[in-house]
């Protein structure tokens, strides 16, 4: 390919993207079953040669566009899902045409440099320690991963156990203990590191989801106690300044699952509900949640460098050992692409007040959401101190033909959750791109679709 066929090819694209994103807002959210039908034109048997690679995107474009699920754009509360920020979307095209393994920094000194700084940026936003080591991953079920291997090695080696060279086999018993409500992504973690799903201690909550102080077991030098930061149905707090007081005392380590509720550290108005998870030990947090990153981009974030960096790195003869910061050091993967490019570019746009405007703006439609869905009647679930709100609208089987109807209707996309045996619709506002208009639009389809 020539360089102007590359440049017309490149053009094509970004003028499909700006139109995609343009349409975004007068669309309906969910695609059309026929969209979804017509991506069976793309199986197809695996061409004998070369085509044209701006027909390829035209059928991508035409194909696939019309069936994708609207989350970059401003009425998708389904999950905890935020849009890119331009800044960050534009940073990620021309990341990817840097095509950088960012694994070494006498390789990849660029993009290297730039995750330095993200991630330091990421501690002041976050007001963690500020020498925290940290790496950019894929999500929170990796950040989880990562965080917890730093904490396996540390009570290990505090017992005199290597466990990179020797493995669990005939090693210390570990004790985990976790919230009665924690996320899957915790035990995905924890079986991966072959600590077991159900060999966890779990303590009982209290109405909101979170962890209650007055259940938590003895702990010792050699547990783990995994507290969350963002009831992922309630967005309640598990209760730190209670509990990690009495882990430190004990030689217990304090992971945080903080994959959207963390982000409340960088607002003054909402930072008291993170109060005191700056004395953990080790934190998980997603980039493509609440700092509007695109897909994929977590943190692993853990006080002690060496644990993480004994967990996490490699080494081998092919290998620049260099004297700078090495990302693939502090990440499970040696190949991994820059994604902290991203997040450094949303840090970059934003600056501390716009990151804690977009958190507080959350909120803030969650509560308009809450107020006017009580207001008409449905019965609100849980206390909104963040961005989640749970509803109502009677019985399960009423509830579940509500979210249809919602669903169905395009105008917003909510989807359903069982929480604590109550079957309910869970709201979920965390895109820079929802206005207080998108609020009032959602709420008049819900309103509409409950009356149906």
């Amino acid at each position: 390919m020539s360089a102007d066929d590359l440049d017309t090819l490149l053009e094509d694209a970004a003028a499909r993207a700006a139109r995609y994103l343009d349409e975004l807002p007068r669309r309906a959210v969910a695609p059309s079953p026929a969209a979804v039908e017509r991506l069976a034109a793309l199986d197809v048997p695996l061409p004998e040669g070369p085509g044209d690679a701006r027909a390829m995107l035209a059928e991508l474009d035409e194909v696939v566009s019309p069936a994708t699920m609207a989350t970059a754009g401003p009425r998708f509360f389904g999950f905890v899902i935020g849009g890119a920020l331009p800044a960050t979307l534009a940073a990620s095209v021309l990341a990817a045409a840097w095509d950088q393994n960012s694994a070494r920094s006498d390789v990849t000194p660029g993009t290297a440099a730039v995750e330095g700084v993200a991630l330091r940026w990421v501690l002041e936003a976050l007001r963690l320690p500020a020498g925290a080591a940290g790496g950019f991953v894929t999500g929170a079920t990796v950040a989880n991963f990562t965080a917890l291997a730093a904490a396996r090695h540390a009570a290990l080696a505090a017992a005199g156990w290597d466990v990179e060279v020797r493995g669990l086999f005939g090693a210390p018993e570990l004790t985990v203990i976790v919230g009665d409500e924690a996320h899957v992504s915790v035990f995905k973690a924890l079986a991966m590191l072959g600590l077991g799903r159900e060999r966890v201690v779990v303590v009982p909550v209290d109405a909101q989801g979170r962890m209650r102080a007055d259940a938590l077991p003895r702990l010792g030098p050699r547990t783990i106690l995994c507290l969350q930061a963002g009831n992922v149905n309630t967005g309640a707090f598990d209760p730190a300044p209670e509990l990690i007081p009495r882990a430190r005392e004990a030689g217990a380590w304090v992971h945080v699952d903080g994959a959207f509720g963390l982000w409340a550290r960088a607002s003054p108005a909402l930072a008291s509900l993170a109060a005191g998870l700056e004395d953990a030990d080790s934190w998980a947090t997603d980039a493509h949640k609440w700092l509007n990153v695109p897909y994929d981009s977590g943190l692993a974030l853990v006080r002690d460098g060496g644990a993480l960096r004994a967990a996490m790195g490699m080494t081998a003869a092919y290998l620049p050992q260099g004297t700078r910061r090495d990302p693939a050091d502090f990440t499970p993967e040696l190949s991994r692409r820059a994604r902290g490019v991203e997040v450094w570019a949303a840090l970059r746009a934003l600056g501390r007040a716009g990151l804690a405007e977009l958190v507080e703006r959350c909120c803030r439609h969650a509560r308009r959401f809450a107020d006017g869905l009580r207001a008409a009647g449905h019965r609100v679930l849980n206390e909104v101190v963040l961005n989640q709100v749970l509803v109502s609208f009677g019985d399960a089987e009423r509830t579940h033909r509500v979210i249809g109807a919602i669903q169905a209707d395009g105008t917003c996309w909510c989807g359903p959750t069982v929480w604590q045996g109550q079957t309910a619709m869970r709201i979920s506002v965390s895109s820079w791109a929802t206005s207080d208009e998108d609020v009032e639009r959602s709420l008049e389809a819900m309103r509409r679709a409950a009356a149906g």
